[in-house]
């Protein structure tokens, strides 16, 4: 497979921004779509003005078996015939560009807005002729006995918005709608416009359980477009941080799980247990979920000899607690029974719809940025793919299980092998003028794309965040079609995705 694009184009290696190709937009179709068809994914695509009338598009490719990006762009005006029919990956994306830059992707099948309510998600050119359109379009299923659920935006406790529209026949779910977008917070623009100390706190504060995971890619933009190298030791900080966050979120979800089938020893264990661990990340930085620990040169704390024993002995307690967490929930018959065959993602639908993560890896897909696309400490010290095959929420968790049971094992290497001396961070310089970067990181849901350009100035022209979430949202609505309705609460807690990963 030839992606295009400069050789040579890998995970946080930035490339002028002159030698992106800028094809006619039916040949920028042909080419983005013949390498999806080849086995490609599509880790990004977004517009970006061109001048005050165009706009280019650019679309970020991933061949994982030789750990190369491609990308590739084109400039239209005000539309362009839609890539989403002969590339299901691109719709999503597809829908976002009309919003954030007014262009029409013509022939799109399910133009609907992503974070903004009608007629806002339209074109300027079109709003003032649909402004009556109020209500948002959903998709309905007519016939005899077939019905209609709603749930939320609002839900009750502490859960963020987010719409679940339910097409019914009995009991089982035959088309599930999302909407989503709520909490839009402009997060690109901040990035694009914020000074770097302030970008910074933006970039970790993009969904709150995964700071880390944001903050790295981030960082590792910043680092490639000023060319600042960081040092071991704070490599290695980085990845024991970013695997204690999976570790905390992991724990928290099998114990979710287990709450949700009213399972409630390994429900108390794992609520507990997630507890130790974040506190762990308290210990190495002051924050119970890492704030200020990953910095643009390094990391903000250091990890002394002294704290790195005591976490290798706090780990070692909690495994041995996970573990039995662990047993008693699939040692269950009647927690085997209720998750085993619920919820299923097939595998053609993972690699149709580009979902990544462990909704991927258990459906027997295996995409993570750590082994595919490696960086920093992982490019050293390697974590194996854990892969499920039934696609049904048994299979995703069992996947979190044997992805905990691997970040057990990683952080105690890590932590008896760290690199002492040198300096813990290096103060970036200015922003290399007119480069492109894509930084990916494999965070606890999945792979963590940032894409940033920089202009002739050195400034940063284009920031572009893809949440794991966004790619896999749709993998909940493709999980419930044939599913009762009833299992609704079990199939989404499987996922566990970002309300405000998904929003920006």
């Amino acid at each position: 497979m030839r992606l295009p694009g400069p050789e040579g184009f890998r995970n946080r290696r930035s490339i002028p921004w002159a030698e992106v190709p800028c094809r006619e937009v039916e040949e920028f179709r042909a080419e983005v779509a013949g390498a999806i068809a080849e086995g490609a994914r599509l880790v990004s695509f977004f517009g970006m003005p061109e001048d005050d009338a165009r706009t280019r598009l650019v679309a970020v490719l991933a061949d994982d078996d030789r750990a190369t990006l491609g990308v590739s762009s084109a400039v239209v005006g005000a539309g362009y015939p839609a890539l989403t029919p002969e590339c299901p990956q691109a719709h999503l994306f597809e829908r976002e560009i009309a919003e954030q830059c007014g262009v029409m992707p013509e022939g799109h099948p399910w133009l609907k807005p992503v974070r903004r309510h009608p007629p806002d998600h339209l074109p300027s050119a079109r709003r003032a002729a649909e402004a009556d359109r109020e209500a948002y379009p959903f998709f309905q299923v007519t016939g005899e006995e077939v019905h209609e659920v709603a749930v939320g935006p609002v839900h009750a406790g502490i859960i963020e918005p987010g719409h679940f529209r339910f097409q019914a026949h009995g009991e089982d779910v035959l088309f599930l709608e999302i909407v989503l977008g709520y909490q839009h917070r402009g997060v690109e623009r901040l990035l694009e416009t914020l000074p770097p100390a302030q970008a910074m706190l933006v970039a970790e504060s993009i969904a709150g359980d995964t700071a880390i995971g944001h903050a790295e890619a981030f960082c590792g933009a910043f680092e490639a477009l000023s060319r600042c190298r960081k040092p071991p030791r704070s490599q290695s900080v980085r990845g024991c941080a970013l695997e204690l966050e999976r570790l905390a979120n992991h724990i928290g979800d099998l114990g979710a799980l287990a709450g949700d089938v009213a399972f409630t020893p390994t429900a108390a264990i794992c609520g507990r247990v997630r507890g130790d661990v974040l506190n762990l990340l308290l210990a190495l930085s002051g924050n119970r979920f890492g704030r200020g620990l990953v910095r643009p040169g390094g990391v903000g704390f250091d990890l002394t000899a002294a704290l790195a024993g005591e976490l290798r002995a706090r780990l070692t307690a909690i495994a041995a607690e996970f573990e039995q967490a662990a047993g008693l929930f699939f040692g269950s018959e009647s927690v085997q029974g209720r998750i085993e065959g619920t919820g299923v993602v097939p595998a053609a639908s993972c690699r149709e719809l580009g979902f990544v993560g462990p909704t991927a890896r258990a459906s027997g897909v295996a995409r993570d940025v750590r082994q595919d696309h490696p960086w920093g400490l992982y490019r050293f010290a390697h974590i194996p793919t854990a892969i499920e095959t039934t696609g049904d929420v048994a299979g995703r968790a069992m996947v979190r299980v044997i992805e905990a049971r691997r970040s057990f094992g990683f952080l105690q290497e890590q932590l008896a092998a760290l690199p002492w001396g040198g300096e813990l961070r290096v103060i970036p310089g200015a922003l290399v003028p007119g480069e492109l970067v894509v930084a990916l990181a494999e965070g606890w849901r999945g792979e963590i794309a940032h894409v940033a350009v920089t202009d002739e100035g050195g400034r940063v022209r284009r920031w572009k965040v893809t949440d794991p979430s966004f790619h896999d949202w749709t993998a909940l609505a493709v999980a419930m079609a044939g599913t009762p309705i009833s299992d609704f609460p079990l199939c989404n807690k499987s996922f566990n995705l970002s309300y405000a990963g998904h929003d920006l």
